[in-house]
């Protein structure tokens, strides 16, 4: 074995560096050759900054600069259309540096900051250009870059757009209960005789009729046909009580007449630890209690059909067995924003306390550092164990809606984040912010990317409402290249002959750790001298175990700060810790549906099967063995969908046989101009059958369906399906071309269709 390769074997099973053979990294400034095309982020256009909308109907609550960008480009027209598009690109650009050097404020203001830094004033095309760009523009909010505080202003960003429509809905209903109590007990009072007065019936009709009414007169006569029946003293203590409680509510800010806030200031439901938003959550629970019963006392006294001898034992007991899902929806969530790094163990045992309360609480986890080396020293990498840890353990609980990625995708899960925020239950938001990166030269935004690419920090989400089984709630194809070990994306680079070169190349969780300066004393750079055939890329070299001395050392393509192409060979730490790394992937693969080994097994099983079968039916028909029968269908040929089919958890033991699939009934494809709900998800919430209960009804199994779609407006169709918690409500096309502002409510529509 020469010199060269016996110096990489041995660095590669000691880690010790030969200084005549290997150079070491540190102070190099090399990062994975990947990246070489992402030096400069704010000269690329990407998901950053954010757009954190400042709320409306049918608006996203955030949505990129660059997206927004290219839908108002798409309206343009005209001749003068590309000038538009490159004077408008480049205002983007300069306010992704403004974002990007820490400026802060609204679109509204950064564009025009941006439009003056690029002379909008002394350039007439530029003006016109970015004016007509500016009308296509329909939201404005604060803007954000993708930084270690982006996850926690996006998601109480969110949080807070989700409990303004709770907000909304909860105030209309506390209106309506108060001006029907209020009515009864003013109908009540006018039945009285102090209703019935000649004073009282003097102020109502007012002093100028004085010379017109003998009001005595009238009070005598009115007396005379007073109700036997008098109204109950304990219903109007009763409903008077309702109306102390429903006024003096601090979970919502309720306007008086002057639209100004009253009563006791509204409870804080946002938090940073756990601890003190259980304090919180204990304290305020016989309040929840106290409003929840007095909202279903309210309803029944509206109806007439609150009875004492039956209700009132059941209203003592009331809550004492906790408080159901649905009587807690109305009410706002909490949301906790947390770090790992202050993760303590009391504060753990807390939070697994929260998510298994089945309570509509939100928490983001965020992890700023998944590189820790583990404090044992000489043992595993931690590889930010502890929030994945967490994030599987929630999922096990089978009812805590679970998100996990990193901050770079969070723009593309925004929809999924949103749903989170609006499940009935607890929900867990597990966030790596890329933070880390910075002590490596590396944006937030570009380790948290790398960490998601190299299968470090995966993302996925879970969502208990989305159906019965494992292939409809768990969702893994955010991540590139989801069916294979590690991406593989194209390289172009140019040898020393100054040729044209372009190779495959895999990013792994070696090329992920390669980032991290603390990991330098891993790696040794191969001089170009030494390069010869015993380096491997490194995802070749983790296709299987070797034993004894290796005949090839694992490599990285890196490149310097000029971009020069430099080989950079690994020890073994890294590559055991990129086989642990990969090992966890397949089990989120097998979850996802992806490579299942249960659905392979039962298709290889088959495929034996079947094989037996035609060699049966070969010898029990020799005349037949002279045709040729059909190739069995390979594994491939089986849907996709057969694998996400058999979770883990319910596949049929090896010994069983596979039922004949039986038939399915295609439901019957709906029309885009109908409207329409998808009942079987219904989560049974009462937004819809309280806006309107002659247009939505509930079916015996209490989902909701559109019971006559002629009951109400098509502007009640809309606001159904915008505060659906779940997304169901589908509001077609308008039946009567002539109610007004269709225009805008088409617009809204258009999410829900």
């Amino acid at each position: 074995m020469e010199d060269a390769q016996q110096a990489h074997v041995a660095f590669f099973l000691t880690g010790r560096r030969p200084a005549d053979q290997l150079d070491a990294v540190d102070g190099l400034n090399l990062r994975p050759a990947l990246f070489a095309r992402y030096r400069t982020l704010t000269e690329l256009r990407y998901d950053f900054p954010l757009v954190l909308a400042d709320g409306g109907s049918g608006e996203p609550f955030a949505e990129s600069l660059s997206g927004l960008v290219d839908a108002a480009l798409s309206g343009l027209s005209g001749s003068e259309t590309e000038r538009a598009r490159k004077h408008v690109l480049r205002l983007e650009q300069e306010i992704r540096k403004l974002v990007a050097g820490g400026a802060g404020g609204t679109l509204t203001t950064l564009w025009d900051k941006a439009a003056d830094a690029l002379g909008r004033g002394t350039d007439k095309a530029l003006e016109d250009s970015l004016k007509r760009a500016r009308k296509g523009i329909k939201l404005d909010g604060e803007l954000t870059d993708c930084d270690e505080a982006m996850p926690a202003r996006l998601i109480r960003h969110g949080w807070s757009s989700v409990q303004q429509h709770k907000a909304a809905a909860f105030g209309k209903n506390i209106a309506k209960l108060n001006l029907k109590l209020a009515e009864i007990l003013r109908s009540d009072f006018e039945s009285s005789a102090a209703g019935r007065s000649a004073k009282n019936l003097r102020e109502s009709v007012g002093s100028a009729h004085d010379d017109t009414f003998d009001f005595a007169a009238m009070s005598r006569m009115l007396s005379t046909s007073l109700p036997k029946n008098a109204f109950p003293e304990s219903r109007r203590r009763r409903i008077s009580q309702l109306l102390d409680v429903l006024g003096s509510q601090r979970f919502f800010p309720l306007p008086d007449a002057s639209g100004n806030g009253k009563g006791a200031k509204a409870y804080e439901f946002f938090f940073d630890s756990c601890a003190a938003a259980l304090v919180a959550l204990r304290e305020r629970m016989p309040r929840v209690v106290e409003l929840a019963r007095a909202i279903a006392i309210a309803e029944l006294e509206i109806d007439g059909q609150y009875n004492e001898a039956r209700h009132d034992a059941l209203f003592e007991q009331f809550g004492a067995n906790g408080m159901d899902p649905q009587d807690l929806a109305p009410f706002p969530d909490y949301l906790i924003c947390m770090n790992t790094a202050k993760l303590q163990a009391a504060e753990h045992a807390q939070l697994m306390e929260i998510l298994s309360s089945g309570l509509p609480i939100k928490v983001l986890l965020q992890t700023d550092d998944i590189l820790k080396e583990s404090a044992i020293g000489e043992g595993n990498l931690t590889s930010g164990m502890r929030s994945r840890q967490i994030a599987n353990m929630a999922m096990g609980l089978n009812e805590v809606y679970v998100l996990q990625s990193s901050a770079s995708n969070l723009a593309r899960f925004r929809d999924r984040i949103l749903r989170g925020l609006a499940y009935r239950g607890p929900a867990l938001f597990s966030v790596f912010s890329g933070a880390s990166g910075k002590a490596s030269g590396l944006s937030a935004y570009l380790t948290s990317a790398a960490a998601m690419e190299s299968r470090a920090f995966p993302a996925f989400a879970y969502d208990p409402s989305a159906g019965p089984n494992w292939a409809s709630r768990f969702y893994l194809d955010a991540n590139p290249q989801v069916d294979l070990d590690w991406p593989v994306q194209a390289f172009d680079y140019e040898d020393e002959d100054h040729q044209s070169v372009s190779q495959d190349l895999a990013f792994t969780l070696v090329d992920f750790l390669a980032c991290d300066r603390r990991y330098s004393k891993h790696l040794a750079r191969v001089p170009r001298a030494k390069w010869n055939g015993s380096m491997i890329a490194v995802d070749e070299s983790l296709t299987g175990e070797k034993r004894g001395l290796p005949e090839k050392v694992p490599c990285l393509l890196m490149v310097d700060a000029d971009n020069s192409l430099q080989k950079v060979i690994v020890d073994d730490r890294l590559i055991r810790e990129a086989r642990r790394c990969r090992e966890m992937w397949h089990s989120l693969q097998e979850l996802g549906g992806v490579h299942n080994s249960h659905a392979e097994t039962l298709l290889a099983r088959e495929k034996k099967a079947w094989e037996e079968r035609m060699h049966q039916e070969v010898e029990s028909h020799p005349q037949a063995s002279a045709v040729a029968a059909p190739a069995p269908a390979p594994a491939a040929a089986a849907p996709a969908a057969s694998a996400a089919a058999v979770p883990p958890a319910t596949a049929a033991p090896a010994s069983a046989k596979a039922p004949a699939p039986a038939p399915v009934e295609a439901e019957p494809e709906k029309s885009p101009d109908d409207a329409y709900i998808e009942t079987p998800r219904c989560s049974t919430c009462n937004e819809c059958t309280q806006l309107n209960d002659k247009m939505f009804a509930y079916n015996e199994n209490k989902q909701a369906y559109i019971a006559n779609v002629e009951a109400g407006t098509y502007a009640q169709l809309v606001e159904a399906a915008e505060s659906c918690q779940v997304s169901i409500i589908h509001p077609g096309k308008p039946r009567n071309p002539k109610e007004p502002g269709l225009e805008a409510l088409l617009k809204r529509a258009e999410l829900f269709q």
